[in-house]
């Protein structure tokens, strides 16, 4: 004749039932169920940690936006200084020649026979 005898315990997070059935097998079903809350925190670990990680990934991204536009200015700032040095250089060898041409007329006027 077979037997069955069903045993069902919880202790608030995993609850168990266990079947015996003794018959030409003598065998024994334990199934177990566990509770969600385990899963609910683990999936919300890994939320919280791909929130952390894409924050600060966009971050660097900013940070590097930053850096770049500040060293264009930086260049931007050289070139425009170098053009002004140039400027200045190109008029002073103006006035220099202006002064040496103005020098060698005067030496020349000076070094001509008096008539």
């Amino acid at each position: 004749m077979d037997q069955e005898r069903v045993t069902e315990r919880t202790d608030g997070v995993t609850n168990e039932r266990t079947v015996e059935r003794n018959h030409d097998g003598g065998t024994t079903v334990v199934e177990r169920r566990g509770g969600g809350a385990s899963g609910l925190l683990i999936g919300l670990g890994v939320l919280l940690l791909v929130v952390i990680v894409g924050w600060f990934l966009i971050n660097a991204n900013r940070n590097d936006a930053i850096e770049t536009a500040a060293v264009s200015d930086a260049a931007e700032s050289v070139a425009s200084s170098a053009a002004g040095a140039a400027d200045a250089v190109a008029d002073s060898a103006a006035t220099v020649a202006g002064d040496a041409g103005q020098a060698v007329e005067n030496a020349g006027e000076a070094a001509a026979p008096a008539e």
